[in-house]
């Protein structure tokens, strides 16, 4: 799938998505509002023993990964393999990222489930 197709997809997503609560001391958004990579970090670290930043995880990555399902299917693209999200998934991605803390975490993610399920527009 081409890049601008993945970025647009991406930014589609990202205007879908927003946290309804936030733990204690979160990281903020964007410069844009929306999900920062270190928000994301800081939701997977303290998942294992934070209920609600496992929740609030827990409810981003659904609306990822929903809506990245019904994008894909509305651009029609084809992919080799199911789409799927975890939290490692989401962890590893966002903790790689070289863009730094501000970045936009959902493109990156998006982009990432995508590369996994070898997406292509037809």
């Amino acid at each position: 799938m081409p890049a601008r197709h993945i970025g647009a997809i991406a930014a589609l997503i990202a205007g879908t998505c927003c946290l309804a609560a936030a733990p204690a001391g979160a990281q903020g958004p964007t410069a844009a509002g929306g999900i920062s990579v270190a928000q994301v970090i800081q939701m997977v670290d303290q998942a294992p023993s934070n209920a609600v930043a496992r929740q609030v995880l827990a409810a981003y990555l659904a609306g990822v990964g929903e809506a990245a399902g019904v994008v894909v299917a509305a651009a029609g693209a084809a992919c080799q393999r199911p789409l799927s999200l975890a939290a490692d998934d989401a962890g590893r991605v966002v903790k790689a990222a070289t863009a730094g803390g501000a970045a936009a975490a959902t493109p990156l993610i998006v982009g990432d489930m995508l590369a996994r399920a070898a997406c292509r527009l037809r």
